[in-house]
């Protein structure tokens, strides 16, 4: 498998400041995951790279109003989560795009997700089809949460799903390897970002997925 990058979107998943950097209202439950996975160096490499080739550059950040009307009066799993720790509020810094990612011109910045997967809610799946993008690769947080429910729902719609697998963090490592290991290769081509590159450079990409 090969791809062209004029038809591949990379797809970058709450790299907000709540998750990704010191002082963030998230950032202790992810950081180790990140630290030893590398993952945010991985991704700035990647963009970066994937850009240049060009790659549709798509940022999937979450956000809620103050107060968070938006959700159950009673928030369960993960989301209680949010709202007990005051995450991704908008209008404050936690809510901000880090700046090593900040969308440059020629990025697509997608608008209204408030839950775990990237389509619900928001107008994803008419910009991919719309700009004629069939491969989606993704990146971000959490592996086995936002990532993976994205994956699913891009599996369903009919997209050729890459997962990055050195380009995502979890709370652990358990889930961390776990959803990688188990759950990636039903849904989708888990791969490196180097494996990325070097697909979109034209060499063959090798079918990781787990057929049945």
């Amino acid at each position: 498998m090969k791809l062209d990058p004029s038809k591949t979107a990379l797809v970058l998943i709450e790299f907000q400041n709540d998750f990704t950097t010191p002082g963030g209202a998230l950032h202790g439950a992810v950081q180790g995951v990140m630290e030893s996975s590398h993952m945010l160096d991985n991704t700035r490499a990647l963009v970066q790279q994937a850009r240049e080739q060009g790659v549709t550059i798509i940022h999937a950040p979450i956000s809620f109003a103050p107060g968070y009307g938006e959700l159950n009066p009673q928030p369960y799993g993960i989301l209680k989560g949010v709202v007990d720790n005051n995450a991704f509020v908008k209008g404050t810094w936690g809510a901000e795009i880090i700046d090593d990612l900040k969308p440059q011109q020629g990025d697509i910045v997608i608008e209204g997700k408030r839950g775990l997967c990237a389509f619900s809610s928001t107008n994803l799946d008419f910009i991919l089809r719309s700009r004629g993008l069939q491969n989606v690769a993704l990146a971000g947080f959490l592996t086995n949460c936002c990532v993976e429910s994205t994956m699913r729902t891009a599996y369903e719609k009919g997209f050729n799903v890459l997962t990055l697998t050195d380009c995502v963090a979890a709370t652990s490592e358990e889930e961390q390897r776990v959803a990688i290991e188990k759950d990636y290769p039903m849904f989708s081509h888990p791969v490196t970002s180097q494996d990325l590159l070097g697909a979109l450079e034209g060499q063959q990409l090798v079918d990781a997925s787990r057929g049945y």
